[in-house]
């Protein structure tokens, strides 16, 4: 993602998420942090179809918003998008990767799951209509008992 594509990807964010979507001013912020952070856009046929995001703070990588358009859902964009994110968090050193996920969209939590991610916790009421957040851990590196 670039700077550039921020207007679109903003408008697809608050056509996506229309009780939660980024102010546009966040996306710059988040691109502006290039040590820490990893934005990238799916384009098909030259148009933004989808966008994720990741922070890397070691020892865990967080994504950070991860959408596609729903005419273009179920053509693998979003499991191309994820399986990036996480292989940059293994090559990064991150040994986790969470995230966060409505309790009502069970689409994206089917998606996460078949990544091997499990859910560790509920935030009750964590967005602003209301709705759950469960979140989610993929284990990346697993820990050896000395």
């Amino acid at each position: 993602m670039a700077a550039a594509d921020i207007p679109t990807v903003w408008e697809l964010e608050r056509r996506l998420f229309p009780v939660d979507a980024w102010p546009e001013q966040m996306f710059h912020d988040e691109l502006s942090q290039t040590d820490t952070r990893l934005y990238w856009v799916a384009e098909l046929g030259g148009e933004i179809v989808g966008y994720c995001g990741m922070m890397c703070v070691l020892p865990l990588a967080d994504v950070q918003t991860i959408a596609v358009v729903p005419a273009c859902e179920g053509r693998g964009i979003g499991s191309a998008l994820l399986a990036g994110l996480i292989e940059e968090a293994r090559r990064r050193g991150a040994e986790d990767v969470l995230l966060e996920v409505r309790a009502d969209n069970p689409r994206a939590q089917e998606l996460y799951l078949r990544f091997g991610f499990e859910q560790i916790h509920v935030r009750p009421r964590y967005y602003r209509d209301g709705v759950d957040a469960l979140i989610m851990r993929k284990v990346l590196r697993e820990q050896f008992e000395a």
